[in-house]
């Protein structure tokens, strides 16, 4: 039986301070779907340092440069939470940019637990349901999302789930999501 993901290039994007086992696991799962999959940072470093729960965990090499990719040449995006992360990204205008071309062609975007802070700046999430990690609530109704709160929502393309426990669920929909392609985001 062929791989659901076979072909298909995803990049995941992440700062400092991601949470590892938000990488870690639908990375594999990515893998496992035979999809190729790129560590994508804008960060100098060639390592980039995990955050796992209460402290600092393992460095992970990136794969490629942000400066260096485009959001053309992937068939969609992961990206992993923790709050340093999401926070840094949400911050550089070169991340939002690369991130607001996925909403924008209609790419499905998998974001887990703070990851949806990136999202908001893009200005695209008004009519969207979605959840994230509980403290974000408020965030994501002020930018006009329809927040649930439910271990993994899909809306057309865009996959969210609260906290590392989803993970299982977040990797089934996602793993479905990107296998099935562009969605009408209009």
């Amino acid at each position: 039986m062929a791989n659901k993901l076979e072909g298909k290039k995803i990049a995941i994007l992440v700062e400092e301070g991601f949470e590892q086992v938000e990488l870690t696991k639908p990375l594999q799962a990515l893998k496992d779907e035979g999809a190729e999959a790129h560590i994508i940072s804008p960060n100098k470093n060639s390592e980039i340092k995990a955050w796992n729960h209460t402290e600092w965990g393992d460095k992970f090499t990136v794969d490629k440069k942000l400066s260096d990719v485009k959001a053309e040449d992937y068939n969609g995006l992961l990206l992993p939470g923790g709050v340093m992360n999401p926070d840094n990204l949400r911050a550089n205008k070169e991340a939002v940019s690369f991130v607001n071309k996925f909403m924008e062609s209609g790419k499905p975007v998998a974001a887990i637990c703070h990851a949806p802070w990136t999202l908001i700046e893009t200005g695209k999430l008004k009519g969207k349901k979605m959840t994230s990690y509980h403290t974000l609530k408020t965030d994501l109704k002020n930018a006009g999302a329809e927040w649930v709160d439910q271990e993994v929502v899909v809306d057309q393309g865009l996959v969210t789930s609260r906290n590392p426990d989803d993970i299982p669920a977040f990797n089934k929909k996602m793993i479905e999501e990107f296998a099935e392609g562009k969605h009408d985001r209009s």
